[in-house]
């Protein structure tokens, strides 16, 4: 059985919709990250933890509903919000024995301590803490209540670098104990820092993203020659874009724009940017059967995104897209005259 379930569920905000019907599942073992914005985020938690009641479609933990067993439904899920509260009057170790006798957890308070890299502070009250050392206590509460199904908020927003690495322990270490991990972020940094398996949920729905890890396209470089250039012979259509050590791949009707910058290539989808490992003079031949244009030496538009293409002055051009956040591209003088012969303009 799935440790999450989700059918049908889509939210609206008033009249404007935040996220249409959309499905997921979380098995025993899985990590997945919902790369979304925050309004997004906000309405799922929302869901998920109760606080707005589901009107369209489900949310099942291990095969319970909020509005079915609500206290079976929250046994079985923990929450580790971005702006969680803690008893700052105790110690760290006092408020570990607190979670461990409120959850009546099984797990020790020494090891726990451990685990999160708190030994130094063990006796520390929480309110002298650092916001990073904060968040390793509340790394520390959730394991306490140790639920089948772990929801991270944002876990590594403004914490150290100890503490990240504390987090993608705890993290490989619920996998490995076959618990269920979903990550709600705004950053592909951290999601990609977390699972290959990651996902944008927003008003278009929910779409899986493309990832390799870096050693699969390295190990290209092993393969004999004869091989390689066999392999040439076929037309790779994606496009991709290097985060950390994973590696993105996007369709190509999925880009609103390219911008090259000091040396260093941009991909930009729905306002995001993402570094490409091409130079701009490669990708405007790789796309230029896709229907892309160079509109400027820095700038390659997606044809199909442009909304408006609006003058300023008699040299200074600039295309509006379709996107999410209405991109401006400029354009110059002389591939404005380029776009018109292609549009049949005169």
């Amino acid at each position: 059985m799935n440790l999450l379930e989700i059918r049908g569920l889509e939210r609206f905000a008033e009249h404007t919709l935040v996220f249409p019907a959309f499905q997921l599942e979380v098995g025993p073992h899985d990590v997945t990250a919902l790369y979304t914005s925050m309004n997004v985020r906000h309405a799922l938690l929302a869901n998920l933890a109760g606080k707005l009641p589901v009107s369209s479609g489900e949310i099942r933990v291990n095969g319970e509903t909020c509005a079915g067993n609500r206290k079976r439904y929250f046994s079985q899920i923990g929450f580790l919000f971005l702006n969680d509260g803690l008893y700052e009057r105790l110690t760290v170790k006092e408020y570990f024995f607190f979670c461990k006798k409120l959850y009546g957890s099984a797990l020790d308070v020494e090891d726990t301590i451990r685990s999160t890299k708190l030994e130094t502070k063990a006796r520390t009250r929480i309110s002298q803490l650092n916001p990073s050392e904060k968040r390793r206590v509340q790394f520390a509460r959730i394991l306490l209540q140790d639920p089948s199904l772990f929801v991270f908020e944002e876990p590594d927003q403004n914490v150290d670098n100890e503490t990240r690495l504390v987090l993608q322990r705890i993290v490989a270490r619920l996998r490995e104990l076959g618990k269920g991990v979903l990550v709600l972020t705004g950053s592909m940094e951290t999601a990609l820092g977390m699972t290959d398996k990651v996902y944008r949920l927003d008003e278009k729905g929910l779409k899986a993203f493309d990832i390799q890890e870096r050693r699969e396209a390295e190990a290209e470089a092993d393969v004999p020659e004869e091989e390689l250039s066999v392999q040439q012979l076929v037309r790779f259509e994606k496009i991709p874009a290097r985060m950390n050590d994973k590696m993105i791949l996007f369709n190509p009707p999925e880009i609103d724009y390219i911008e090259s910058n000091e040396g260093q290539t941009h991909l930009y989808i729905d306002g995001e940017a993402y570094p490409s490992t091409f130079k701009i003079n490669e990708l405007e031949d790789r796309l230029r059967t896709h229907g892309f244009f160079r509109c400027h030496r820095s700038y390659i538009v997606n044809l199909q995104k442009v909304r408006e293409v609006v003058t300023f002055t008699r040299n200074s051009y600039s295309l509006v897209l379709d996107d999410r956040v209405k991109s401006s591209v400029p354009l110059s003088k002389t591939k404005m005259a380029e776009l018109k012969e292609m549009m049949g303009l005169k």
